[in-house]
């Protein structure tokens, strides 16, 4: 069985975060092993408190894992200080396995969740991944024009949704600075649709993990998350989660 490592925050609701993660590895037949970087208060209806956990723990937990099992991919997921940003590009930067980033610095709502400093702790970490997956207000704000290329050469990005009011969900892959390919599903008409980012980018490391192509690994995991999205339950009584298992 191959073993994935999140690096994220928890969601008190289960529905994304480390929580998310978890059930996206087991749905793809992986085991996942964690390194929680805060603790949130939230539910479906949103985020009412973050406690954020030490960067030095933060390592401690990651070297536990890493001395311990064989692990073939890692997800970054919401990293929230500039300690604990800068932390990880120590200990990440001679790990050779698959590696995916997710930024989580502005909500989809367009609510900023990252300082400007931890931000730019959070872009040294760009280089030594296989890619980072900013939903579009994150791409503006790192510096990327998703109709032509990015500031940001030496990395490799997918923006995700980058036609929000179309019949299609539409991501751009940028590979090294420069257009790549787009990646599309139908447009899934559901309110119930937290956690898909998190749940996305940890299917991109599960199926890197497994041994996908990059592009393969993306196309695999976006119909994956429509097919979630799709088949998503109706729990709680704002944004509900996805149904992680539809494998």
């Amino acid at each position: 069985m191959k073993v994935v490592l999140s690096i994220a925050g928890s969601d008190s609701s289960g529905g994304a975060g480390i929580q998310a993660d978890i059930k996206t590895a087991e749905a793809h037949g992986l085991f996942s092993t964690t390194a929680i970087t805060a603790l949130t208060a939230q539910n479906t209806n949103g985020v009412s408190g973050v406690c954020g956990v030490e960067a030095k723990f933060v390592i401690k937990q990651i070297e536990a894992i890493l001395s311990d099992f064989d692990i073939s991919a890692i997800k970054i997921g919401m990293l929230g200080s500039y300690d604990t940003a800068k932390a990880l590009s120590g200990i990440l930067k001679n790990f050779n396995k698959p590696m995916v980033l997710d930024p989580v610095a502005i909500s989809r709502a367009g609510s900023k969740l990252l300082d400007d400093k931890a931000k730019s702790a959070l872009i040294e970490l760009f280089p030594l991944v296989d890619i980072v997956t900013p939903n579009h207000f994150e791409a503006e704000y790192f510096g990327l024009n998703i109709a032509t290329d990015a500031k940001l050469p030496q990395c490799n990005f997918l923006i995700k949704n980058i036609y929000p009011n179309s019949n299609e969900a539409v991501d751009r892959l940028f590979i090294n600075g420069s257009f790549a390919k787009d990646f599309k599903t139908p447009f899934a008409q559901k309110k119930n649709t937290h956690g898909t980012g998190c749940t996305y980018s940890m299917a991109i490391a599960c199926n890197l993990a497994l041994g996908l192509t990059l592009g393969k690994a993306i196309q695999t995991s976006k119909n994956y998350i429509y097919r979630a999205i799709k088949n998503a339950p109706d729990l709680g009584c704002g944004n509900g989660p996805i149904k992680h298992k539809v494998i």
